[in-house]
């Protein structure tokens, strides 16, 4: 499911794995690695900084703005070396228990024109990436690393 209004983004997928499971995947370098990215530093604290090699030349650059563990997780967003600078867009990602899965909620604001257009192909590209690496799938090789697709 896709929303999207002036200066915002909103997807869900449900992944088959506990809230506990998912949160895991946007905290642990090694296991963002498994959905998104070449290269991940992560400290998964309030004020803890977030970076993230997505493509082998494009890195998402913020910090942890809240994190409620295996509930919510709020990252200041941004690109490095992009008109979308280090932190300057919000990245809001809620963990709903849903049976013996989990909905993820990801709302991205903070966006404008161009920029909603991308980062709404971004996630459709990488929430399904996450749902099979979450649920200890293999997700396979990322056809955007190396690539100008996440451009």
């Amino acid at each position: 499911m896709v929303t999207a209004g002036d200066d915002f983004v909103e997807m869900e997928v449900r992944v088959a794995a506990t809230p506990e499971t998912v949160f895991s995947f946007f905290t642990d370098p090694a296991k963002m690695v498994l959905w998104k990215g070449v290269d991940a530093a992560l400290d998964s604290r309030p004020g803890g900084i977030y970076r993230v090699n997505v493509t082998g030349r494009d890195t998402a650059s913020g910090e942890y703005v809240e994190v409620v563990p295996y509930s919510r997780v709020v990252i200041s967003w941004g690109w490095e070396d992009s008109p979308i600078p280090p932190g300057s867009t919000r990245v809001e990602v809620d963990f709903i228990p849903d049976g013996d899965g989990t909905i993820v909620r990801l709302r991205h604001s903070g966006l404008r024109g161009e920029g909603l257009q991308q980062h709404e192909l971004g996630w459709e590209h990488y929430l399904p990436r996450l749902a099979l690496a979450a649920a200890g799938r293999d997700a396979g090789p990322d056809p955007w690393v190396g690539s100008d697709m996440g451009r």
